[in-house]
């Protein structure tokens, strides 16, 4: 239901809106950057541990909800995607 396109679009435009006018222009491109910086970080953790992790079987799928959780929240949050992953799914 949030997917659709008349509903997202508002939504992003709408906080984009209040970053200008909340911090203005450095402080959007500095939480956007450090977004990004944390999103690569995160892309990475899962490739390397996709790599050495062939050896054991550990597969951790590489797609956007999965980078974002391991890149925002670090170690605990790549822990936690081998525990939903192994056990629940």
């Amino acid at each position: 239901m949030l997917t659709q396109p008349l509903i997202v679009i508002p939504v992003l435009v709408g906080l984009i809106v209040l970053l200008l006018i909340k911090g203005g222009v450095e402080n959007m491109f500095r939480i956007v950057g450090n977004l990004t910086i944390k999103l690569i970080i995160g892309v990475l953790l899962l490739f390397f541990i996709n790599i050495f992790g062939a050896q054991f079987d550990i597969h951790i799928p590489i797609n956007a909800p999965t980078a974002i959780i391991s890149g925002v929240l670090g170690v605990p949050g790549i822990i936690g995607l081998f525990i939903i992953n192994q056990f629940v799914l």
